[in-house]
């Protein structure tokens, strides 16, 4: 689930994974695609939102060939939808704060199951800006505690451009300004340092934490934003429990 520890994302993702991975890798074609072509390039070496892209894709173990027919439809050499970016704001259970982002071919369908997403799990969506000056736009890398020495990787992350580092139990989180990331990323890789994660997101400014009669129902709503195919990620200021996680994630 998405609450504000991403370390928590990461650990219900990978539950979740093999159940998921069509959707993960649909979601990760069409940013490719989209990255491409409002990118006006092809080539990631000069298109930095798609090198992202791309190198999440591979992260994935997304084969070559689809990333190359997502970027070739992306330039126009293919056929198919042309997708939009929209993003979508509301509050869920205990008043938390929730930034739905999306990449669509259709509005009209996307908004109506969004608010039904809201509407079903006690949550409501809101007017344009309710929540998002809640939140800061940042590059957000995740390193595994055993993947990288604590002092090393602090050295290397701020030398880069990182505008922190922090610690927490199953590693590091490492925080950058979003067009940072690119350098940061590339840093760690020219290092070997293997990344749990490394992506654009939004991390909120303060947090609630999530009463225990909400925790479910929050989860439901945020996994069943999560599950549609036209949503790219889904961010909440709510800070869950360790027993809420692992509820959501059994």
């Amino acid at each position: 689930m998405s609450g504000h520890s991403k370390w928590s994302t990461i650990k219900h993702k990978k539950a979740a994974k093999d159940a998921k991975r069509g959707k993960l890798f649909t979601k990760l074609i069409r940013e490719i695609t989209v990255a491409a072509r409002m990118g006006g390039s092809g080539d990631p070496d000069f298109n930095p939102r798609l090198r992202l892209a791309v190198a999440s894709a591979r992260a994935q173990s997304m084969p070559a060939d689809n990333i190359d027919r997502a970027i070739r439809k992306g330039i126009g050499e293919g056929v198919g939808a042309i997708f939009e970016e929209a993003s979508y704001e509301g509050y869920g259970p205990g008043g938390v704060a929730i930034l739905v982002s999306v990449l669509t071919d259709n509005r009209n369908r996307t908004v109506a199951e969004i608010r039904n997403a809201f509407g079903k799990n006690g949550g409501h969506l809101g007017e344009s800006g309710c929540v998002n000056y809640l939140f800061n736009h940042r590059g957000v890398i995740l390193v595994e505690r055993d993947a990288a020495d604590e002092e090393c990787l602090m050295e290397m992350a701020l030398e880069a451009g990182a505008l922190d580092v922090a610690e927490s139990p199953e590693g590091f989180e490492i925080t950058t300004a979003p067009e940072a990331l690119l350098g940061v990323r590339e840093a760690l890789e020219r290092a070997l340092v293997v990344m749990a994660s490394a992506e654009l997101t939004h991390v909120p400014m303060t947090t609630i934490s999530v009463p225990a009669e909400a925790a479910g129902q929050l989860a439901a709503l945020i996994d069943l934003l999560e599950d549609n195919d036209d949503v790219q990620s889904v961010v909440s200021n709510a800070v869950f429990a360790e027993e809420a996680v692992r509820r959501a994630a059994s």
